[in-house]
């Protein structure tokens, strides 16, 4: 089943003497995405991959006749997991100094990696997406509302990785998800130096499972799996740069009973969450229907904003007196707030906030209206 991608048509970022890089986890689509663009390219075009030992060398070799040779006669360069050549930040500038009538496209599964090495070179030559899992926004492409709404225990459960979301059965779609969360997305994180250890990992990952729309406590998390608080930050933020966690921190502006210095973690995928603790139960089996809920909301909230270019600062927001909002975004000049229940149950406001920010919005996000919020 193809599922028409958000950025299908990669023309409208390409540009003569850039760099697009696109950025994603591992087995989102990027190279899929990329294949199917070049099936109908007019450009004559080279792909290459960050795995092959030449194009390292010529890349990484920082000699600028060799490289114009090597690209010679092309108006269209590809570079899939470009975070594996050495310095390769240094030899796409090259690229699009000497090659200005070139474009270029380097895809990679960890920002960590590639973004550390291509963003101060490619200041002012590069354009930057980020692809993940499906969206919902994507699946509607194959579906229609009432159909979303019919398959979201399966989507809460499963999650919507683009092999994942296309199998049909229980069973496969299991043995999938284990093996990308086994094989796949630690794969970045243990392959930087000082990362040897995929039991630490695994286990900080099921901790934050356990612990989703939570408060995070480092010290708490350090002493469950015997290190320190340090490296427990340290694994945290590799986990979020390879795109297999996202770190949502406390807001204040001027309240002193707000609580801001803990943050809450949540996943990019539901699917991720649930191979990670074993448990790819159905909904009225379990006892963790509110933690996917709000997981959920938050991914796809994350995919709306990347993809509709809604530039916004997310928050939670809680008291010491435990008054709580569990998604707030500062945008436009104004605070929008939003509480998750999966039932339809009402919520009542939060007064302090209401008193403390005057002009800002609440609102409820459930079953019935989910789909504004995502779509």
């Amino acid at each position: 089943m193809l599922i028409s991608r958000i950025y299908q048509n990669l023309d409208k970022w390409l540009e003569p003497g850039k760099a697009l890089v696109i950025y994603g986890p591992r087995r989102a689509g990027k190279t899929t995405l990329v294949k199917s663009y070049l099936e109908k390219t007019p450009f004559k075009y080279k792909l290459d991959s960050g795995d092959n030992l030449k194009t390292r060398e010529i890349i990484s070799s920082e000699n600028i006749d060799l490289i114009r040779e090597y690209l010679s006669g092309y108006e269209l360069y590809v570079i899939d997991e470009a975070q594996k050549i050495p310095k390769v930040g240094s030899g796409l500038k090259i690229i699009t100094d000497n090659l200005p009538d070139l474009r270029l496209i380097a895809t990679g599964s960890s920002s960590f990696e590639l973004s550390g090495q291509v963003g101060e070179p490619l200041t002012g030559r590069k354009n930057q997406l980020s692809l993940f899992p499906l969206s919902q926004k994507e699946l509607l492409g194959i579906q229609n509302r009432f159909e979303l709404k019919e398959k979201l225990p399966e989507y809460l459960v499963f999650g919507s990785y683009p092999e994942v979301a296309t199998l049909i059965g229980r069973e496969k779609k299991m043995n999938r998800l284990n093996e990308l969360a086994e094989s796949y997305l630690l794969k970045d994180i243990l392959e930087l130096d000082k990362v040897k250890n995929s039991k630490t990992i695994l286990d900080l990952l099921r901790l934050i499972s356990f612990q989703v729309g939570s408060e995070v406590s480092l010290n708490e998390l350090g002493g469950q799996i015997g290190i320190d608080t340090k490296t427990v930050n340290r694994y945290l933020d590799l986990l979020e740069k390879s795109f297999v966690l996202y770190n949502l921190r406390g807001f204040s502006r001027n309240l002193r009973k707000e609580v801001t210095k803990k943050s809450k973690y949540y996943f990019l995928d539901n699917g991720i969450r649930n191979a990670v603790i074993s448990n790819f139960n159905d909904l009225p089996l379990r006892d963790d229907v509110g933690r996917l809920w709000e997981n959920f909301l938050v991914s796809e909230r994350i995919k709306k904003q990347h993809y509709g270019r809604i530039w916004a600062n997310n928050f939670f927001w809680r008291t010491w007196e435990k008054q709580e909002l569990d998604w707030l975004e500062e945008r436009e000049g104004r605070l929008f707030a939003y509480e998750f229940k999966f039932k339809k149950d009402d919520f009542k406001k939060p007064k302090a906030f209401l008193e403390a920010y005057p002009g800002s919005s609440i609102s409820l996000v459930n079953q019935e209206n989910y789909l504004e919020f995502i779509l």
